[in-house]
């Protein structure tokens, strides 16, 4: 399934929502869209305690994740053991990297290295379809090119105009990492569906707590009022 809403040409048949599905190892799953395809891949799993989310244990998880990213459908990809290792490189290398431009440190060496070797090698091939649509080359479709695809499109991420807008999502408890292409600018959540909601809840929460704080302080005062009007009256 495509990470990107599929233009339908019937009015009445529903677009796919954005975004991949994400499932969390709790059960509980969300729409995610991080809004381009080198950051689709963080969620698979990361460096250090992000490894709790591995997904990429073989080559049949990479071909799953290439399938619900948001390349074209069709692709036929073969993907060895070695390149599964390369993917889960170079997605540490992304994660520090787009973590390091949230908060406004320098590159590490390694991580650039990763990704401009990864991006050095022959990416996926498409070419045009007698229908004028975009279908990917018969030959070629391996992991090295996918992950080459992801690389050279994180180059253009992080040099081009939206390098300003990678974020991390704005929940205390959330890593996840987005390009805000919205046209205001003021994207705070990875999805509205998780993060977006919990913080809704917890701010409606606060809000009652408060309310009702303020509501048992007059009555507590009312009542000390009462209180002593009677013992001025005694």
């Amino acid at each position: 399934m495509s990470g990107r809403a599929m233009d339908t040409p019937e009015a009445d048949v529903e677009a796919a929502p954005p975004g991949m599905l994400l499932v969390h190892p709790d059960g509980n799953s969300f729409r995610f869209d991080p809004g381009a395809l080198c950051l689709e891949l963080l969620p698979t799993g990361g460096p250090g305690a992000l490894a709790y989310f591995e997904v990429l244990h073989g080559p049949a998880d990479l071909v799953d994740w290439a399938g619900r990213s948001r390349l074209p459908g069709g692709l036929d990809l073969v993907v060895s053991p070695a390149e599964v290792v390369a993917a889960r490189r170079l997605r540490d290398a992304l994660w520090r990297l787009a973590e390091a431009r949230v908060a406004g440190e320098p590159a590490g060496a390694d991580d650039l290295a990763a990704v401009n070797d990864a991006a050095e090698r022959p990416p996926l091939t498409a070419r045009l379809a007698a229908d004028g649509g975009r279908e990917w080359s018969a030959a070629g479709a391996t992991g090295t090119g996918l992950l080459s695809t992801v690389a050279r499109d994180a180059v253009d991420l992080f040099t081009g105009a939206y390098a300003h807008r990678i974020r991390t999502c704005g929940a205390d408890d959330c890593r996840l990492l987005f390009v805000d292409t919205s046209r205001p600018g003021k994207r705070r959540w990875c999805s509205m569906e998780r993060c977006g909601n919990r913080h809704k809840v917890r701010a409606h929460r606060a809000r009652t707590t408060s309310a009702d704080t303020r509501t048992t302080s007059v009555g507590t005062r009312t009542t000390s009022a009462v209180v002593r009007t009677t013992e001025r009256d005694d």
